[in-house]
């Protein structure tokens, strides 16, 4: 296979996946939003705040920073703009590093993986999240990754997850505001049942993180073989030039040297 129709594939490819990461950004943004009503309804509901039921994070200055990056090339500087933040993250801080083609040495991973296993090896996430609230090891949890807002504007940011008012959560609903008041039957401790909740709160963002980086990923790889495409057909343009220009050199040549044989014939034939 020529390098053009190899290119022309990971175009192909690289468009796709973008629309496949927004419907998982989708369905993941709709079990987000079930998640944030569980959670709060039982925050506001009237036995557990009885029982001061508490949400505080740990008070010191240690945070869990989540990196996401890429394990495919052909995307310019998309892996370089998370390094960046590495580089500049405290050694203090957790981290947690997804993408292959992260190159960077830094304090404190706990945490290495390959982009291409994270959704058979989130669970390892979750792990280490529940451990950090359930321990009040963290005071803040990050997201650092590319977020793609359209096919024209993708950017780096940095996105806290925890802590997150969940307070106002249920007034978008009007609906479901009388749902605060219903008995719960609580079995086993209830503080770890929220936590468990929240940290699958957290993994699910981090999901939606990983969608969003994803597309952009994409997007900038679809940019990068566009422009490869345009170089190799310019390439091509130049060859073809080249060839026409030959060809045309020898074609004349051979008309010359015809015409020089049969001024030679009849000069002999005059002779």
């Amino acid at each position: 296979m020529s390098v053009k129709n190899v290119v022309k594939v990971m175009n192909f490819h690289s468009l796709l996946r973008v629309n496949d990461a927004r419907k998982k950004v989708e369905q993941a943004h709709n079990y987000e939003r079930e998640l944030k009503y569980v959670i709060t309804s039982i925050i506001n509901n009237r036995i557990f705040n009885q029982e001061k039921v508490s949400l505080n994070l740990s008070k010191n200055d240690k945070e869990l920073n989540i990196y996401i990056g890429s394990d495919l090339g052909f995307c310019t500087n998309f892996n370089s703009d998370i390094v960046t933040f590495i580089k500049k993250d405290d050694d203090k801080n957790d981290k947690i590093v997804i993408g292959k083609k992260i190159h960077c040495k830094a304090e404190n991973i706990v945490l290495y993986m390959d982009k291409e296993v994270f959704p058979k090896e989130y669970d390892k996430i979750f792990d280490i999240v529940l451990d950090g609230v359930l321990n009040k090891k963290y005071s803040k949890i990050n997201i650092i990754y590319i977020h793609y807002y359209n096919l024209n504007n993708q950017s780096v940011i940095k996105r806290t997850i925890l802590p997150l008012d969940f307070d106002d959560e249920l007034n978008k609903e009007d609906k479901r505001k009388k749902h605060i008041e219903d008995d719960y039957v609580v079995e086993g401790d209830l503080m770890y049942i929220i936590w468990n909740l929240i940290s699958t709160y957290v993994s699910t963002e981090i999901k939606i993180a990983e969608a969003w980086s994803w597309a952009s990923e994409n997007v900038k790889r679809q940019a990068f073989t566009n422009e490869s495409l345009k170089k190799i057909e310019e390439r091509e343009e130049i060859q073809a030039r080249k060839d026409r220009k030959e060809a045309k050199k020898k074609t004349f040549k051979i008309i010359v040297e015809a015409n020089n044989k049969k001024i030679a014939n009849k000069r002999k034939e005059n002779s």
